[in-house]
């Protein structure tokens, strides 16, 4: 009875809230020395080396896997104030990052490619869906009654996130009329030589892996073989990146469109739940959902934006850790004040 006993008490305390907490914050710090400390690419040619790759996925899917799991120990339990619901699409949200970011994976460092899009992109789209959904119900369960000031802050960040998305992602044309273009993307719009056009069209990331694999898979052309050894996809893998790849600008849009939702509706739960018996899980929540739109908004910005120069696991990316790191810490917030809640109760009903 006594080993009992002794078990059930370590195995609580290993599960306690302060312990739980604890290890996602050291995850977080590891995380971020890892990310400041090697991504520095080595050189222009060799980019950063496949062993810090692998590292920034295992951070990035570990913290989305814990993230899970603690939600879904929210949407078992049925004493959890904001609903079941609630933690049921936060933790489908968590659990489809972590399978998109295994699947991103594979695609990116086992077959050498660097997709528009691939089969990861249908798991982000539902991670979206179902986290914008479980955010909403917890909104809808609780009045909005803001003062004037928190509606004008609601709005204030409203509008700026919608005017970063909208830069992020407008077409080159629109920002070279707004002289936000590129030198070389201007040079298209406002140069009228075809020789000129047709150099200067040249995407974003024109030598990558991927880009290569296309000219190779459609025009036939053989390229060296120190390229080719780079990319181990199967003709399957390179026909599904080429049947995906028309769907790029759309699935990409609905990404920006998705952060600005979770934008607004975190500052919205923010402001709702401000100063309430469980603001500190929120706030911890409405981290999490802006620490995701820095870093979306960086990925997307440096997908499309710079020339060249983008390969997966630049420092701001980091934030894909905290943000996964802040849902754990908010779910497991909520879950020990909504049990000491109870057990106080009955303690009194005892008494």
């Amino acid at each position: 009875m006594s080993s009992t006993s002794e078990k059930s008490s370590t195995s609580s305390s290993l599960l306690s809230a302060q312990t739980l907490v604890i290890a996602g914050i050291v995850w977080a710090v590891m995380a971020l020395l890892f990310f400041l400390l090697f991504s520095v690419p080595l050189s222009a040619e060799e980019g950063l080396p496949l062993w810090y790759s692998i590292g920034t996925y295992i951070f990035e899917c570990g913290a989305y896997f814990g993230a899970a799991l603690v939600c879904f120990r929210n949407w078992q339990s049925p004493h959890m104030v904001s609903g079941r619901n609630v933690w049921l699409g936060i933790g489908l949200g968590m659990l489809f990052y972590f399978i998109a970011g295994v699947l991103f994976g594979i695609w990116e460092l086992y077959f050498g490619l660097d997709p528009d899009v691939s089969p990861a992109d249908a798991f982000y789209l539902g991670s979206y869906v179902v986290l914008i959904g479980g955010m909403v119900v917890a909104v809808t369960s609780k009045r909005l009654n803001l003062e004037i000031w928190q509606w004008a802050l609601l709005a204030g960040i409203a509008a700026f996130g919608i005017a970063v998305a909208i830069w992020v992602a407008a077409p080159d044309s629109w920002r070279a009329q707004l002289g936000m273009a590129p030198a070389a993307t201007q040079e298209v719009v406002t140069e009228s030589e075809p020789a000129t056009t047709a150099t200067g069209r040249a995407p974003a990331l024109d030598n990558s892996s991927k880009l290569q694999a296309k000219a190779a898979a459609t025009d036939g052309a053989s390229a060296p073989e120190e390229e080719e050894a780079e990319i181990n996809a199967p003709a399957w893998v390179m026909a599904l990146d080429k049947q995906l790849s028309p769907y790029a600008y759309a699935i990409n849009l609905f990404y920006i469109v998705g952060d600005v939702f979770l934008l607004i509706i975190a500052t919205a739960l923010l402001l709702a739940f401000w100063g309430g018996r469980f603001s500190q899980s929120w706030r911890m929540i409405a981290a999490a959902t802006f620490s995701l739109y820095i870093a979306d908004m960086y990925f997307k910005w440096r997908d499309t934006q710079t020339e060249g120069t983008y390969q997966s696991g630049s420092l701001l990316e980091v934030f894909f850790v905290f943000s996964a790191i802040l849902f754990g810490i908010g779910a497991i917030l909520e879950h020990d004040i909504s049990t000491r809640s109870r057990q106080s109760r009955r303690s009194r009903r005892a008494a």
